[in-house]
């Protein structure tokens, strides 16, 4: 048999497995009270579907522009806020059901993207690129994943301190604004800046329309959810269950004491709206790969790669929760949201990208 023949040959196995996971975990959801969180679980299985199918990432964008000044690849990830906007704004201004990401802009945003770009760069993936490549069997991203995991609750417990440091506050274009100026804005910025990075260059438009897929089914994630899609809520939760299960009670602590984490924490893991996304993410790309032959569990790592790994994934988890989020969360959300601080973000990460590629070499990656 020939190799490409072998790509593209169905893993039965792991094509059972993940079917079996997606319908028990689709049993499960109807005796939780929240109507929600079929939706949720569905959109998510198809966005992780979406990422394999279309070999969409990020974190490749990012190296390519700063290491070959080639500016497409990210720039084509403006696509994905510039169509959420049109639906998260309106919807979030008309129906008091639904909500926006705003976060305010100071040292733990800034510092936080930096430490989540130099992570995401060894680790080879981001919050999203951790699951999606996580359910395509990567041994990288299964080490990655719980130590972005334990980041998380790392992170939760260094933001309260974050938070007390001065800040510029919220820049919420909407409240400066209005919906639908604050909406026209957001899109002139992320044109903008899409502009900018492609200085003069062709978009790619395979990569083009595969952001607006990803795009379509994050709009189709917020109508279900009522909040824009997030990625490393559900994995601190994640974190922070586990850390429950050793004895350590997580409510001594700020962040956890009260409110929705407080009740996420005593709460079913899915009954969390991110956690229930990040799952079906991992689970859609799962069935996805094993279904196209794409999976990835026999590439090795050794000891350079699995260093990397652990330290990248504690970078990530760290940095997200002291920046409000990933690409996903952060970037796509926080813009989406017409809140300034998803725009700083983006930049923030820049120079964590840039050390982090730097690094990569002594944890057995490339550069580019």
């Amino acid at each position: 048999m020939s190799t490409g023949a072998a790509r593209t040959r169905v893993n039965a196995g792991a094509l059972i497995v993940g079917l079996g996971a997606v319908l028990a975990t689709a049993a499960t959801l109807p005796g939780l009270p929240d109507a929600a969180l079929p939706g949720v679980f569905a959109v998510a299985l198809l966005l992780g579907a979406a990422f394999v199918l279309l070999d969409f990432g990020f974190a490749g964008g990012f190296r390519a522009l700063l290491v070959e000044g080639d500016g497409r690849a990210l720039a084509a990830t403006f696509v994905i806020p510039a169509i959420v906007a049109p639906v998260i704004v309106p919807m979030a201004a008309l129906l008091p059901e639904y909500g926006r990401f705003v976060a305010p802009i100071g040292l733990p945003l800034i510092l936080g993207a930096m430490i989540f770009g130099i992570g995401m760069q060894i680790a080879n993936g981001c919050g999203s690129g951790v699951l999606v490549a996580a359910g395509q069997g990567s041994r990288r991203m299964w080490v990655a994943l719980p130590f972005f995991c334990l980041g998380g609750v790392i992170g939760s417990l260094l933001l309260p301190m974050g938070l007390a440091l001065p800040d510029l506050g919220t820049v919420d274009l909407v409240e400066e604004f209005g919906p639908w100026r604050a909406l026209l804005l957001t899109e002139a910025l992320l044109a903008a800046g899409a502009l900018l990075i492609l200085r003069g260059a062709r978009p790619e438009m395979q990569r083009l329309r595969a952001a607006a897929a990803i795009g379509f089914l994050a709009a189709l994630l917020f109508l279900a959810s009522g909040l824009p899609w997030g990625i490393t809520t559900g994995l601190t939760l994640w974190g922070a269950k586990t850390v429950q299960a050793v004895g350590i009670d997580l409510t001594r602590f700020a962040f956890w004491a009260e409110g929705w984490s407080r009740a996420a924490l005593h709460g079913p893991a899915l009954a969390s709206h991110s956690s229930l996304a990040d799952l079906g993410l991992l689970l859609g790309a799962l069935v996805a790969a094993a279904a196209a032959g794409g999976l990835r569990h026999g590439v090795p790592l050794g000891r350079r790669g699995t260093a990397g790994a652990v330290l990248g994934g504690l970078l990530m988890g760290i940095g997200a929760r002291l920046s409000f989020g990933c690409n996903v969360g952060a970037f796509i959300g926080g813009a989406g949201s017409a809140s300034l601080h998803g725009f700083v973000w983006l930049l923030a990460v820049l120079p964590g990208c840039w050390i982090g590629i730097r690094l990569r070499p002594l944890f057995g990656l490339p550069r580019r």
